[in-house]
């Protein structure tokens, strides 16, 4: 299809019509939608030739900007990026084997992704009990040692989103050459889950898992890429995936924007609809301007990514200024309708928990801002020499 526009109108259609019904469905669980939902909806997808609409027949992606489109009317429902295999970690797993991943690899690993017959899971953060790498990967404890034609990895991993259940792991492990990433099929004796953790988000399948690796053998033609190579790949995954996450969210809150618009013009006190009391026609229109700024920022870093450009300093800013602005939008939407607001009865609260946790994963605010400003310090240096 060549007008993206009609792609994304085609999943907007689908997602409200054919997903948000299931938004009640009580295979629905904290720790994310059950396996048996989760194919259910993916046939419906499939059914609708809209699975893993962001690559193309020939494997190649929509543009940044293109996919921006497609995710946020995906995103319209937490269960419409799901639905549709454009949820994290597969979307970001999905592109980082596209881009490094051998031919061999892709077709052993990746075609299953892109077909939606299994999920993955990015093996990188690490407890802090262990002192190991949470925002500064290069505390990295897990190893990997070459024995013979295998690597042998030994470590544990946290907060491992959709690892219960995958069937692709890309595991990211310190070796003699540096941070190294490897492929493996899942599930596999050597890597076990000890808990599924319960946390504030649950629209991710599998939840976040507590990953233990002991002694795990893996063949030295399942590195991704080269050896030592792991911290360059890992920019190349996250400065999009910090992005698709916010075209994810944004699509999210738009909907809860029209949920408690709704509400507050249905919804009457003191002798006239919420709306037209100030307190909060106000909220609601802070949370237009902040849904255009998150919608303008992201087609800006989209813009830098589609130039080729590393986007690392872009996504920050991005992913920093959206997270922070749909909470606003999102707590909003929650003042608005009250205790409504605060209940199943609609997908706000939702929201309002999966984007509280927007703010941590991909990189807190406060780490993104550091980075930032480290950049800030070396170019006036720079300037002052």
């Amino acid at each position: 299809m060549t007008d993206r526009s009609e792609l994304a109108a085609r999943v907007e259609a689908f997602v409200r019509e054919k997903i948000a019904p299931y938004e009640r469905d009580p295979r629905r669980s904290p720790h994310g939608p059950a396996k048996q939902l989760v194919t259910e909806l993916r046939d419906l997808a499939r059914a609708a030739g809209l699975l893993t609409p962001h690559i193309l027949a020939d494997g190649s992606h929509l543009s940044h900007r293109e996919t921006a489109q497609v995710l946020r009317a995906a995103g319209l429902s937490p269960l419409g990026p799901v639905a549709l295999n454009v949820a994290a970690p597969d979307e970001g797993n999905m592109y980082l084997l596209g881009k490094v991943a051998s031919p061999a690899q892709q077709q052993r690993f990746l075609e299953p992704l892109i077909e939606g017959r299994t999920r993955s899971a990015f093996l990188m953060t690490e407890p802090a009990e262990d002192g190991g790498a949470g925002s500064d990967p290069s505390m990295m404890k897990t190893t990997a040692v070459l024995d013979g034609d295998h690597w042998v990895v030994n470590g544990r991993k946290t907060f491992i989103t959709g690892a219960d259940d995958a069937g692709v792991g890309i595991v990211m492990a310190k070796s003699a050459d540096g941070a190294t990433m490897l492929l493996v099929e899942l599930p596999h004796p050597a890597v076990q889950i000890e808990r599924v953790l319960d946390t504030i988000d649950s629209s991710m399948p599998g939840g976040h898992a507590v990953v233990r690796i002991d002694n795990l053998r893996v063949h030295r033609n399942q590195v991704l890429g080269q050896s030592g190579e792991g911290f360059k790949y890992a920019q190349v995954r996250l400065a999009p995936a910090r992005l698709t996450h916010c075209m994810r969210w944004l699509g999210a809150c738009t909907r809860a924007q029209e949920i408690a618009g709704e509400y507050a013009v249905k919804r009457s006190a003191f002798g006239k609809p919420l709306i037209d009391h100030e307190g909060v026609g106000f909220m609601l229109a802070e949370n237009l301007i902040d849904l255009k700024q998150a919608e303008l920022i992201i087609d800006w870093c989209a813009g830098v990514l589609d130039s080729g450009a590393r986007g690392t300093s872009e996504s920050s800013m991005a992913k920093v200024a959206v997270s922070e602005a749909l909470f606003r939008i999102a707590d909003r939407c929650v003042q608005v309708m009250g205790g409504t607001g605060v209940s199943g009865d609609t997908i706000v609260e939702q929201v309002f928990r999966e984007v509280r946790a927007f703010r941590i994963y991909d990189g807190p605010t406060e780490v993104h801002k550091w980075s930032l400003a480290k950049r800030i310090k070396r170019e006036t240096l720079q300037k002052l020499s």
